[in-house]
């Protein structure tokens, strides 16, 4: 969660990125090892990451593909694939696949005349749809032209295990540019060696990783032990009520939200449908400070409007909305990809109708979730869950996703115009995973525009015209109150 703000200043695009890639891990975090296994159980719990660029001409073919070659020698996760220890004994380890294929990873696909921006989007939704082939390193790129505009898009997949939302723009920047013509002296480096890791040796690297780790885990773990220990000899009622408060905010954050929300939107299903919004930066910021709150609680307010305005639609009262919402831990000392997120979970306060109040609403919630000191309690609790059956954990994890009727991600973009190939991006769209939700909606923001992806689950949402209509009506709501605000 951000709150539009620049992920990378406009001198960070065509730097030396000779460094980009350093403090990767080589073996999968157990909540990475949790998103790529529970998947071969639960169908509906895959979690591809998908970015939507919506570009003003075709690049340069050639160009291209030279620029991802050249990206997957700066950041050799591009050409690893997840080895998995024999029957499952730790965690996948990453390895560069001995036959990278390039051109199995990059595609391109012309549409016949006439073609639109939504027959290019539909294009993308089916590309989401499709399983990855684990043989391989987890991703996909597709260009499609052919658009009667003259405009192209280009679509790319990642897994989720690979990297979250702010790690995979970061990635994307790689293959930006802040000139149409060719960057001259790249920095590069040679591709790294291809290896033949198999299911026994990546579980011998999995062994050496935990037998490094444990003293350092033990040392944490004793040195926590004694702390607790002396502060609870020094002050034991203040050391009673550290541990009963950090108890009381675990009870908050794993609990789950006090709604059960619409009727209409039980229903979950493998149909995804994708949905755009967008919105300038600055109207959105005017109309949150008109309100009192950020550009996240104006966003969060937005969304629930438009559900309150689906239910009434289709003959119902409107009613709260059970979500969740991912909460950035990505520090700038943390390499570019994995995953560093943890998530919490609230009732939206979709059943008020005054778009201020609603903000205010959203915004005393955020801030006091954003507080919990069991924010953690999703790294302190992955290596337990991860150790589960991966068909319990599964169930177990959808069981809890599918009560959620929405799921909303703002992550900062890129503040500067970039091209790719000699193409000018004029859109970013990103579709975040729907994993057991009805809706999951991603902005990002880009060159002064807030880019909104709707990722919807068709068998939940059965009629996603209409609720992504009612989405707009709710963002322009939102939008009016700083074309009505005082000047300050």
């Amino acid at each position: 969660m951000s709150d539009g703000e620049p992920l990378i200043p406009p001198s960070a695009v065509d730097v030396d990125l000779s460094g980009v890639a350093q403090g990767w891990n080589r073996t999968m975090s157990d909540l990475e090892a949790g998103m790529w296994r529970m998947e071969e159980a639960q169908p509906r719990l895959r979690s591809p990451i998908v970015a939507v660029d919506v570009l003003d001409e075709p690049p340069d073919w050639d160009r291209l593909v030279r620029a991802h070659e050249w990206a997957s020698h700066i950041v050799p996760r591009i050409r690893m694939r997840a080895v998995e220890p024999v029957f499952g004994l730790g965690n996948p380890v990453w390895s560069v696949d001995p036959e990278f294929d390039l051109d199995y990873h990059l595609r391109r696909v012309r549409l016949p005349d006439p073609a639109t921006f939504d027959h290019a989007l539909r294009i993308c939704r089916h590309l989401a749809t499709e399983p990855f082939d684990k043989a391989r390193p987890p991703w996909t790129a597709l260009l499609i032209d052919g658009l009667a505009d003259g405009r192209a898009v280009y679509v790319v997949k990642t897994h989720h295990s690979m990297t979250d939302g702010m790690g995979g723009i970061g990635l994307m920047t790689l293959l930006h540019s802040r000139r149409r013509e060719p960057t001259p002296n790249k920095p590069d480096r040679l591709p790294a060696a291809p290896e033949n890791l198999n299911t026994v040796t990546a579980f011998g690297e999995e062994v050496v990783t935990q037998l490094r780790r444990a003293p350092g885990l033990v040392g944490n773990l004793i040195g926590g032990a004694l702390r607790t220990a002396t502060a609870a000899v020094a002050d034991p009622l203040g050391a009673a009520g550290e541990v009963l408060g950090y108890a009381n905010s675990l009870r908050r954050v794993v609990t789950p939200p006090p709604a059960s929300g619409s009727p209409l939107l039980r229903d979950r299903g493998l149909g995804r449908w994708f949905g755009v919004l967008e919105v300038g930066l600055t109207e959105l910021k005017t109309a949150a400070r008109a309100a009192g709150g950020s550009l996240n609680d104006a966003y969060i307010a937005a969304l629930l409007g438009g559900f309150a305005r689906y239910q009434r639609a289709l003959g119902q009262d409107p009613c709260p909305v059970p979500m969740g919402m991912p909460v950035n831990m990505r520090t700038a000392s943390d390499p570019s990809g994995g995953n560093r997120f943890t998530a919490v979970r609230f009732v939206g306060p979709a059943t008020v109708t005054d778009p201020v109040e609603r903000i205010a609403k959203v915004r005393a919630i955020v801030l006091g979730l954003r507080e919990e000191p069991a924010l953690d309690a999703l790294d302190l609790a992955a290596p337990v869950l991860s150790r589960l059956p991966t068909w319990l954990l599964a169930n177990w994890y959808l069981s809890q996703a599918e009560g959620l009727d929405l799921q909303a991600s703002n992550v900062a973009g890129v503040p500067v115009p970039v091209y790719l190939a000699g193409a000018r991006i004029e859109r970013m769209f990103p579709f975040g995973p729907v994993p057991g939700c009805a809706v999951m909606a991603t902005l990002v923001s880009h060159v002064g525009v807030c880019c909104i992806g709707v990722n919807i689950d068709t068998a939940a949402v059965t009629e996603p015209a209409l609720f992504m209509e009612c989405l707009r009506k709710g963002l322009d709501e939102i939008v009016a109150l700083g074309a009505t605000a005082s000047p300050r």
